[in-house]
């Protein structure tokens, strides 16, 4: 299956991201792998999960043998217009408050307002127990 140097934008190859139409980007290449999701080792989810973006990473992540990349060539229908893949972006962790360790001072205060009283009261019971027992 020759692509004839056709160039696909990726929103043309996001379209086809079904077990019955299949294709990925690996390496700058569009590949047609719908008849190869039986055969696939990995299973048929694993191509079918990696369609509408870049599956370069996943592809090389798996270590791939030497056959399996010469099998490509089979699947080849043409090339991604580079221009159309958005630039891979950096974690962003969500935001979060800042912790504030006033707040945490706060609660020790509260707490302390709740332990002082009753060990105070304990400690009068334990002393008029101690008196009336003397």
């Amino acid at each position: 299956m020759g692509g004839d140097g056709k160039v696909f934008t990726l929103a043309q190859v996001s379209e086809h991201n079904t077990p019955k139409d299949c294709w990925l980007i690996i390496s700058g290449k569009v590949y047609d792998v719908t008849r190869f999701l039986e055969d696939h080792p990995g299973g048929d989810d694993v191509l079918v999960s990696a369609t509408g973006k870049d599956a370069t990473d996943d592809f090389e992540d798996v270590g791939h043998s030497e056959n399996a990349r010469g099998m490509l060539k089979d699947f080849y229908v043409g090339e991604i217009d580079a221009s159309t893949i958005p630039k891979s972006t950096t974690y962003t962790p969500p935001k979060q408050p800042n912790y504030n360790q006033d707040k945490t001072s706060e609660f020790i205060i509260k707490l302390l307002q709740f332990l002082v009283p009753i060990a105070i009261l304990g400690l009068a019971f334990g002393i008029r127990l101690y008196a009336k027992s003397s």
